[in-house]
């Protein structure tokens, strides 16, 4: 049977850092006007890409890090690839040109070495078809079901060909965000742990909240996250382990204290602990929290 979550994460240390203009249109969490210079930012960026990678090693999980490129703003957000625990892996197609960059052929060689190559979908970016790994689709792995919010980068007809090859049941809705546009990834909204789901049911368009909120009441207790919280990256959370098989949920600081009593106690029933760090440069300026700088390597 399928874990939900593993001991192993997959980060990439910046080697650059800035707000991507090439997402911006579809990110409306990040931000691009600063009056900070680009040196800083790639400064502050590095550090909190270590602080968190050292709060997650200090709990026993373990964190592969490969460095970055120049020429990658957003390499420190690796979701172009997905590994499964069969030891097989997919890689995705991206929407930003200088996303595609990201999947470096020394990156790939890498990963293959533990895991076989099944499927690569970066032929689909010429047809400008886009679906962005664990970003576009939340895994409830163990019940072999996909969440997945439609956006520009995350491509319906795609969707349910990827479900259907891979034996995963599809859950397929539409979002609002504050601005009124569809929220541009799923794992912004919602995650999916061994117990519990993490999800706002508000920025689900009311035509598919009722079979959203149906579906993850299933199998899991539900937290109910407000739209003001999705905004401080409360959805941007993910479950790993220990090698004691102690369960954490990482997100980072600014989701931490956005998170109200009530929902800190009822995730700390589940969880060993809540691992957090501070990454305000990262959030601002990428517009992605920590799940979307942490790949499961199963």
């Amino acid at each position: 049977m399928s874990k939900q979550s593993t001991s192993h994460l997959f980060m990439i240390e910046p080697e650059s850092f800035y707000s991507n203009e090439q997402t911006a249109f579809t990110n409306h969490y990040q931000e691009q006007v600063t009056d900070e210079t680009p040196e800083i930012i790639a400064e502050k960026a590095l550090l909190e890409f270590h602080g968190l990678k050292n709060a997650i090693e200090d709990k026993g999980i373990k964190v592969t890090s490969l460095k970055g490129s120049k020429d990658c703003p957003d390499h420190i957000f690796p979701n172009w690839f997905i590994t499964f625990d069969d030891k097989t892996m997919q890689i995705f197609s991206m929407m930003a040109p200088n996303r595609r960059k990201e999947k470096k052929p020394s990156m790939i060689e890498h990963l293959t070495n533990s895991y076989e190559l099944t499927d690569d979908m970066s032929y689909l970016e010429d047809k400008e078809v886009f679906l962005e790994s664990t970003s576009s689709m939340v895994f409830d792995r163990v019940n072999r079901i996909v969440y997945a919010g439609i956006s520009p980068r995350t491509n319906a007809v795609q969707l349910i060909i990827w479900c259907r090859n891979n034996d995963y049941e599809l859950v397929l809705f539409e979002t609002e965000s504050h601005t009124g546009s569809p929220i541009y990834h799923t794992d912004v909204l919602m995650y999916v742990g061994t117990d519990i789901i993490g999800v706002c049911l508000d920025v689900i368009k009311p035509e598919h909240r009722d079979y959203v909120k149906e579906k993850v009441n299933a199998y899991h207790k539900v937290i109910e996250l407000t739209p003001e919280q999705i905004q401080n990256f409360c959805g941007n959370a993910i479950e790993a382990k220990n090698n004691n098989n102690e369960l954490f949920l990482i997100i980072s600081t600014t989701a931490f204290n956005a998170l109200n009593h009530d929902q800190k106690e009822k995730l700390l029933n589940s969880y060993k602990d809540i691992i957090h760090s501070d990454i305000p440069t990262i959030e601002k300026y990428g517009g992605g929290s920590a799940r979307c700088m942490l790949t499961e390597l199963f």
